[in-house]
């Protein structure tokens, strides 16, 4: 069983300042202003607790896993954690796990970018009459990027319920970060032949696959080959915890370096069950080059979102 091992564990041992002090030089030594990070989590508190409850309760959709939440902080201190790393912009990956939770958990959204400058203005979406509006509603709003998750919300990404949001998402080029490879446990809609056939209908849709699509990675990289607004982050990518159930093959990294200016830095920050830097240290250990790096840990990211 996978666990985060010596090196690869949460920052206790260490203090703030230590591991601020070691994601400033990591970037600083990429000659970047900072990270972008388009994967990390703020939701409403009582959501996020209920989130934290399943990690430590070893829920199905985490394969049994242990995985001790590293950074368990209020969201004043995770928001002050971020900045002190240099991370210039973050998300506020937030989602449904059933109908009618999607629009409620969009104002959280909106209200938490207007406080939070430096947040992205998050929305979500779940299939039900009403998406095609609220998602509508929330581009209108200022949104700039989309979290849907279909191993939690269980639903097919192609449903015709969901086909009038994809096509505003399409039309406005808002990207949509989408967890729907089947790590670390596969459900009934994830894997890639739904996204190919919701990509298929809409081909302009700004794509970004979760996790690189683990395990499913050598699909996804297909997917992003065959669709240049498709993209890929590398949340959980390459780190020991992910490498011991699911290992990126290695015949692929070439693919993955071809692919270099599609491919966005993204942690699951405050829910890993290890310290910040060592997503960006298994990131630089790939040998793929510092404008590879540089690249993925700020630049593509800035040029996507207009930074």
């Amino acid at each position: 069983m996978p666990s985060a091992a010596t090196g690869a564990r949460g920052p206790a041992g260490s203090t703030g300042a230590d591991e601020a002090g070691e994601v400033r030089r990591f970037w600083n030594g990429l000659g970047i202003p900072g990270l972008i990070d388009v994967h990390t989590h703020f939701m409403p508190e009582r959501v996020l607790h209920k989130v934290w409850a399943y990690f430590d309760a070893q829920g199905p959709l985490t394969a049994g896993l242990q995985w001790p939440i590293a950074y368990r902080k209020a969201e004043e201190e995770r928001t002050s954690l971020l900045r002190s790393f240099g991370v210039r912009a973050f998300t506020s990956m937030l989602y449904p796990h059933k109908p009618g939770m999607a629009r409620w958990l969009n104002d959280w959204a909106a209200g938490f970018a207007r406080r939070t400058p430096d947040c992205l203005h998050t929305a979500t979406l779940f299939p039900e009459p009403d998406a095609g509006a609220y998602v509508r509603e929330a581009v209108e709003a200022g949104a700039r990027v989309f979290k849907a998750h279909v191993q939690v919300g269980a639903y097919d990404p192609a449903d015709p319920l969901l086909q009038p949001a994809w096509g505003v998402l399409a039309e406005a080029g808002i990207p949509v970060v989408i967890h729907c490879g089947s790590g670390p446990a596969p459900g009934e809609y994830t894997g890639p032949g739904p996204m190919a056939r919701v990509l298929a209908r809409h081909p302009r849709l700004r794509l970004i696959v979760a996790h690189l699509g683990m395990p499913e990675y050598e699909d996804f990289l297909g997917l992003a080959e065959r669709y240049e607004q498709v993209r890929l982050d590398t949340t959980m990518a390459f780190t020991d915890f992910t490498e011991e159930l699911m290992p990126f093959p290695r015949r692929a990294l070439p693919r993955l370096a071809d692919l270099g200016d599609r491919v966005l830095l993204g942690s699951d920050f405050p829910n890993i069950p290890y310290a910040y830097t060592h997503q960006l240290r298994a990131l630089e250990r790939l040998g793929l080059g510092r404008e590879w790096l540089r690249a993925v840990c700020h630049d593509n990211a800035a040029k996507l979102f207009g930074l």
